[in-house]
């Protein structure tokens, strides 16, 4: 894929969220479904290597990048990562006070609620590839599980569920 192109999309992505994640079901539409550039298994390889690694929780970007078009495409999902931290200086400039507006609020609140539904639709779709076992399926629930009840850092999640899986895989 040319990296001007994947900049675009990946920049669109980032744009449209409001934080990492939330730009992940426009990421699988337009890689996934819409250019098959991607499979759901790379997009969650992509993902998984995004997010043990540290820094913001939209580095999986970057991961996306390469699976699509090698270094160039990282450099592209790098560039969409941090394009609307510039942007956002000028933007708030010109809104000012009105961030505080009550109708304002509404409206972020709103568009917050849209995207956790096309998170929740999205992850349903990536762990329809990812759940193939009985063993995937209960690292799975156990994760959900653990991330909900006891608030863990999903880095020590993704950690556990690696052992725990390298651990069946050698069985």
């Amino acid at each position: 894929m040319n990296a001007l192109l994947l900049y675009l999309v990946l920049l669109k992505a980032t744009l449209t969220s409001f934080s990492g994640m939330t730009s992940l079901p426009i990421v699988r539409q337009e890689l996934v479904v819409e250019r098959k550039i991607l499979t759901d298994r790379q997009l969650n390889t992509a993902v998984a290597a995004g997010r043990v690694s540290p820094g913001p929780n939209g580095l999986y970007l970057v991961s996306v990048g390469y699976m699509a078009a090698g270094a160039s495409g990282a450099c592209a999902g790098w560039c969409a990562l941090i394009t609307p931290a510039f942007l956002i200086i000028g933007l708030l400039r010109m809104l000012g006070t009105a961030v505080n507006h009550p109708r304002m609020e509404t409206v972020v609140r709103a568009v917050t609620l849209a995207s956790a539904g096309l998170i929740l639709a999205t992850s349903i779709s990536l762990a329809r590839d990812a759940i193939t076992s009985w063993a995937t399926a209960l690292i799975a629930i156990t994760s959900f599980f653990l991330l909900i009840r006891f608030k863990l850092d999903p880095l020590w999640i993704m950690l556990g569920a690696g052992i725990v899986g390298l651990a069946l895989a050698l069985i």
